[in-house]
C-alpha cells in the first residue's frame, strides 16, 4: 500500500490556505458592513465603516503573523542540530 502522507500534508496545506484568505478577506467585510449600517442608522457615514474594516484587517494580519511564527518554531524545533537563538521570553538572559 502507498503512503499518502506527503499528499495529505499537501491537502491539508492549500485547505489552510484557503481558509486563511478567506477569514483574511470575508471577516473584514462583514465587519465593515457592519460597520456601515451603525453608520447609516448614526449619520456618521465613513467613520464606523473605516474603523471597524481596518479594525478587523489588522487583528486578521496579527493572527495569521502569530500562527506563522508559531508553526516556524515548531517546524525548526523537528529539525535536528537546529538551535534557534534565545529571546527574552525564553527566560535566558540575553549576551
Amino acid at each position: 500500500m502507498a503512503d499518502l502522507t506527503p499528499k495529505q500534508e499537501l491537502s491539508r496545506g492549500f485547505g489552510d490556505a484557503l481558509s486563511s484568505a478567506f477569514e483574511l478577506t470575508i471577516t473584514p467585510l462583514v465587519m465593515g458592513l457592519i460597520g456601515y449600517g451603525l453608520d447609516r442608522w448614526l449619520g456618521t457615514l465613513p467613520v464606523f465603516t473605516a474603523f471597524w474594516f481596518f479594525f478587523t484587517l489588522g487583528y486578521e494580519i496579527w493572527k495569521l503573523r502569530k500562527r506563522y511564527e508559531l508553526q516556524m518554531l515548531e517546524h525548526e524545533s523537528n529539525v535536528p542540530g537546529m538551535r534557534r537563538p534565545a529571546t527574552p521570553d525564553d527566560g535566558e538572559a540575553k549576551p
